[in-house]
């Protein structure tokens, strides 16, 4: 699978991690930035450049990292087709993944440490949507929301 991975400059410390791990599982890693987290920059900039590269199909899940995970979840999800959740524990990583379709994992580098993110990370890797008719019921009616703003 391909996985677009960016970051801020708070994000920036657990970045190597998530692309170690990514790697590790056999997958191919899109690395969006940022360098350094000697500059501070803007998280909506590093968010679109994953989301873009999920709504042309140049990849198949995003991860991003921020200081909490929260902005990066808030900003990604601003992007039609983009099903993104800030998780801080395994099960929330292949959940999301399993019953809500996740696409984008949001990490926030501020809360948790290496093991952790190392933990999520193949969690959310390793997840496959459940077709399941409820799940699939679910989705469609977030996707109608995305689409009307009202179901």
């Amino acid at each position: 699978m391909r996985v677009a991975i960016a970051c801020d400059h708070g994000g920036f410390p657990l970045k190597q991690v998530v692309i170690e791990r990514t790697v590790q599982l056999g997958h191919e890693v899109i690395d969006f930035g940022t360098d350094t987290d000697a500059i501070s920059v803007d998280f909506p900039d590093y968010v679109y450049k994953v989301g873009d590269a999920l709504q042309r199909g140049v990849v198949e899940r995003g991860i991003i990292i921020c200081g909490s995970g929260i902005g990066a979840s808030i900003a990604a999800n601003k992007m039609k087709g983009i099903l993104a959740g800030v998780c801080h524990d395994h099960y929330s990583a292949h959940q999301g993944v399993e019953h809500d379709h996740m696409n984008v994992l949001c990490i926030g580098a501020r809360i948790i440490g290496s093991a952790v993110a190392d933990e999520i990370t193949a969690s959310f890797l390793s997840a496959q949507k459940d077709m399941d008719e409820r799940f699939v019921r679910r989705m469609g009616k977030v996707y109608k929301l995305e689409e009307f703003g009202h179901l």
